[in-house]
């Protein structure tokens, strides 16, 4: 659910996701969540900046496509 919502909108701050995960019944501390991410970013799926002292700006990883470039023969 987590993963759904960062790639539902692209981009988002650690704070509105935590936000919008507990108005939806989700009882995450900041705790969680961060163990969450990090486990994303490690996948590859995510990736996390700074963006002040107390935030942190969630995005999807840009993957490059190996598969859509190469040839049949």
């Amino acid at each position: 659910m987590i993963y759904e919502r960062i790639k539902d909108e692209k981009n988002i701050l650690d704070v509105d996701l935590l936000t919008e995960l507990n108005k939806n019944g989700q009882n995450l501390a900041m705790e969680e969540l961060n163990k969450v991410l990090l486990q994303f970013e490690i996948l590859g799926l995510i990736t996390v900046r700074w963006v002040g002292k107390d935030r942190r700006r969630i995005e999807i990883a840009e993957r490059p496509s190996t598969t859509a470039d190469s040839g049949s023969g």
